[in-house]
């Protein structure tokens, strides 16, 4: 596998994220700034933090359902090569993704 492609996917990812965090940063010094209601304030500082924690389940059950898959993958001696080790991890995330939607919608 050529890794030399992957330099420029991670530069622009990078890229992107850093100016996401500006973007987001401006927004709140100018919230501060225009003497927003401290109430205001307050519940989006409580919302950044709840979708902080619930982004972290998000990718801990994706990623741990794709785990149990790559295990399965290996335990049912699949090769690479084949469309059921493909679906397989594809369906794992996908599970991964609907178990985090039923949860995130019982902790609202």
């Amino acid at each position: 596998m050529d890794f030399a492609i992957l330099i420029p996917i991670v530069l622009f990812v990078c890229i992107v994220m850093a100016i996401k965090i500006v973007v987001e940063a401006r927004l709140r010094k100018r919230m501060v700034e225009s003497n927003v209601s401290e109430d205001m304030v307050k519940s989006m500082l409580l919302a950044d933090e709840r979708n902080r924690r619930l982004s972290a389940l998000k990718w801990g059950l994706v990623l741990t359902s794709v785990g149990v898959a790559l295990g399965l993958v290996s335990a049912l001696h699949l090769d690479s090569n084949n469309p059921g080790a493909f679906g397989l991890l594809v369906g794992a995330a996908g599970i991964g993704m609907l178990v985090y939607h039923f949860i995130a919608d019982r902790v609202k």
